[in-house]
């Protein structure tokens, strides 16, 4: 896979009915992303160490600059909506990540969501925004494989990706996580296609919270 294609996302936005994605930028990190990960929960859940600020950007710029990663802020559409001149950072859930860790294998990426604020958990926003993902994974970085590598003790998330179509395939005791995974068929795809039929990809504008046309 080129280097470009993964970087494809740095200009566009997803608008979806639950949730909004947007480009990894500098702005969201001071504001609510290096809050989060202050959270032992969040650390455990996402197997994450605290990280300082200067870290926080320095991974920043690692997701919006690297080849091999295509990161997404998730916003919360209906407080995007719902509040005119709404900033992003004010409206931000968590991040949906897709990053490919099989070098012999460009068809194949890993895929992460984590929706940090506890109020906004079990109400479909993961959900849609792993849908996004793995459309936008299919028809714009030509992957066909996806796998989601999840704590143990996360039932929830592990709930979700079987609902997504992922089919366990490994457990791993030293690591306390379970590998699941979705090979794209023909008949998966045109799944994927259906239950994202309602998404909108517009051009995003690097620094600029203002809002898409609704």
């Amino acid at each position: 896979m080129q280097a470009a294609t993964m970087r494809l996302n740095q200009n566009t936005l997803l608008l979806g009915k639950k949730v909004v994605l947007v480009p990894y930028t500098s702005e969201h990190v001071p504001s609510r992303y290096h809050e989060w990960m202050k959270s032992e929960e969040l650390q455990r859940l996402t197997a994450s160490e605290p990280l300082s600020l200067e870290q926080e950007y320095a991974m920043q710029r690692s997701w919006r600059e690297d080849a091999d990663k295509c990161t997404f802020i998730v916003l919360d559409a209906e407080k995007w909506q719902a509040q005119p001149g709404a900033t992003e950072e004010s409206c931000m859930v968590g991040d949906v990540n897709l990053f490919l860790t099989d070098l012999e294998d460009p068809t194949l990426g890993e895929i992460e969501v984590m929706i940090a604020e506890p109020s906004c958990r079990g109400k479909g926003l993961g959900t849609e925004a792993v849908l996004m993902m793995l459309s936008y994974g299919v028809t714009r970085l030509d992957l066909t494989k996806f796998e989601a590598k999840i704590g143990q003790g996360n039932e929830p998330s592990i709930r979700m990706f079987q609902k997504l179509h992922f089919e366990q395939v490994a457990v791993s005791s030293v690591f306390q996580e379970v590998t699941l995974r979705l090979t794209v068929s023909e008949s998966e795809h045109q799944w994927l296609l259906e239950q994202t039929s309602h998404v909108e990809e517009k051009p995003y504008r690097d620094g600029s919270c203002e809002q898409p046309t609704l």
